[in-house]
């Protein structure tokens, strides 16, 4: 794990997890979907167990059934459910705003496999959308991480060199695809992802709180 400091000028952050707390509206608008479908309802931690490998994935593993029918019912469902608990409880974690704030010169990204429509009103819920050019969302399947596509796609759109550029997340996902795309990577320990995940995935940068960015890029 790497502890210099490095220049760069693309910072590209996941969402849930990295940047906001969301895991109370995400169980709420998954279990209000479960309840409506007469599922049982689950605990948020089971719930957010299944968060960052995008919302089918969710789903599928909420109902414990893969079956089409039911699943696309309850994608509809969910869909709604999410859009009313949106940013209800949603917070961001302490001292992301400073850091946005500090970066501020910095061109920046969210890299997120949240469907790009869920986005966008978290953002402005919280008042950090202004400090983003650009939001890659997870509606392709094919194009999710730990894919490297969505963060290739990102880095053509900003013309920014690989070493230059960098992914902050909370997941193994999140450091697969910052290696696959051969830019640096760097792990939070706060977030969703299990830490012996995170290890396993041997980011160039692990941080117990996003403060602690400063410290690591120039």
């Amino acid at each position: 794990m790497r502890r210099n400091k490095k220049y760069m000028e693309l910072l590209l952050f996941d969402l849930d997890g990295t940047l906001v707390d969301s895991r109370k509206d995400i169980t709420n608008a998954v279990n209000a979907t479960l309840k409506k479908l007469d599922f049982k309802e689950k605990s948020m931690q089971e719930i957010t167990s299944y968060v960052g490998t995008g919302v089918e994935d969710l789903m599928r593993k909420s109902l414990g059934t893969s079956d089409p029918a039911i699943l696309k019912k309850a994608l509809a469902i969910l869909e709604e459910c999410y859009r009313h608990y949106l940013a209800d409880q949603s917070v961001l974690y302490p001292g992301v705003r400073d850091v946005l704030e500090y970066f501020k010169a910095k061109k920046k990204a969210i890299v997120t496999n949240r469907n790009y429509e869920f986005v966008g009103p978290t953002l402005r819920a919280l008042k950090i959308y202004d400090y983003f050019e650009d939001v890659i969302g997870g509606d392709d399947a094919c194009c999710m991480k730990p894919s490297s596509c969505p963060l290739d796609k990102t880095i053509m759109r900003f013309n920014v060199a690989k070493e230059k550029t960098i992914i902050i997340g909370d997941m193994d996902i999140d450091i697969l695809a910052g290696k696959k795309a051969g830019i640096v990577t760097c792990a939070v320990t706060y977030g969703l992802g299990k830490k012996e995940d995170i290890i396993k995935a041997e980011p160039e940068y692990i941080i117990d709180t996003i403060i602690q960015l400063k410290s690591i890029i120039v």
